[in-house]
Protein backbone atom coordinates (compact mmCIF):
# COMPACT_ATOMS: atom_id res chain seq x y z
CA UNK A 1 0.00 0.00 0.00
CA UNK A 2 1.19 3.50 -1.04
CA UNK A 3 2.26 6.14 1.87
CA UNK A 4 0.90 9.40 1.00
CA UNK A 5 1.31 12.49 3.12
CA UNK A 6 0.26 16.12 3.11
CA UNK A 7 1.34 19.52 4.73
CA UNK A 8 -1.38 21.39 6.47
CA UNK A 9 0.21 24.30 5.09
CA UNK A 10 -0.22 23.54 1.64
CA UNK A 11 -3.94 23.33 1.87
CA UNK A 12 -4.81 26.74 0.48
CA UNK A 13 -3.53 25.30 -3.05
CA UNK A 14 -6.55 22.99 -2.71
CA UNK A 15 -4.92 19.97 -1.10
CA UNK A 16 -7.67 19.20 1.41
CA UNK A 17 -10.21 18.53 -1.21
CA UNK A 18 -7.55 15.36 -2.90
CA UNK A 19 -7.31 14.51 0.95
CA UNK A 20 -10.99 14.02 1.23
CA UNK A 21 -11.23 12.06 -2.20
CA UNK A 22 -8.36 9.73 -1.33
CA UNK A 23 -9.94 9.41 2.12
CA UNK A 24 -13.30 8.46 -0.01
CA UNK A 25 -11.85 5.60 -2.05
CA UNK A 26 -10.23 3.94 1.49
CA UNK A 27 -7.03 5.30 0.33
CA UNK A 28 -4.67 5.72 3.73
CA UNK A 29 -3.34 9.65 4.49
CA UNK A 30 -1.38 11.06 6.67
CA UNK A 31 -1.33 14.98 7.39
CA UNK A 32 1.39 16.25 9.22
CA UNK A 33 2.19 20.27 10.25
CA UNK A 34 5.16 20.74 8.21
CA UNK A 35 6.42 17.78 5.55
CA UNK A 36 10.08 20.25 5.21
CA UNK A 37 9.17 20.79 1.47
CA UNK A 38 8.81 25.12 2.38
CA UNK A 39 9.53 26.01 -1.17
CA UNK A 40 7.76 23.48 -3.07
CA UNK A 41 4.47 24.24 -0.38
CA UNK A 42 4.69 27.87 -1.28
CA UNK A 43 4.52 27.02 -5.27
CA UNK A 44 1.63 24.65 -5.54
CA UNK A 45 0.07 21.96 -4.41
CA UNK A 46 2.04 18.71 -3.58
CA UNK A 47 2.44 15.38 -1.68
CA UNK A 48 4.99 12.95 -0.87
CA UNK A 49 3.49 9.86 -2.35
CA UNK A 50 6.25 6.85 -0.84
CA UNK A 51 8.23 9.47 -0.06
CA UNK A 52 8.55 10.98 -3.28
CA UNK A 53 7.65 14.10 -4.10
CA UNK A 54 4.55 14.40 -6.54
CA UNK A 55 4.28 18.58 -7.39
CA UNK A 56 1.22 20.04 -10.48
CA UNK A 57 -0.14 23.34 -11.14
CA UNK A 58 -3.34 22.49 -9.96
CA UNK A 59 -5.25 20.25 -7.31
CA UNK A 60 -6.89 17.80 -9.78
CA UNK A 61 -3.74 17.53 -11.51
CA UNK A 62 -2.39 16.24 -8.14
CA UNK A 63 -5.11 13.80 -7.49
CA UNK A 64 -4.98 12.23 -11.52
CA UNK A 65 -0.42 12.22 -10.35
CA UNK A 66 -1.00 10.36 -7.07
CA UNK A 67 -3.97 8.12 -8.96
CA UNK A 68 -1.59 7.09 -11.36
CA UNK A 69 1.37 6.69 -8.68
CA UNK A 70 -0.60 4.35 -6.55
CA UNK A 71 -2.11 1.94 -9.48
Amino acid sequence: MAEIKFCENNFQHGTEDVINKLKGEGVAVEVESCLGYCGDCAVGPFALVNDELVQTDTAEELYDAIQAQIE
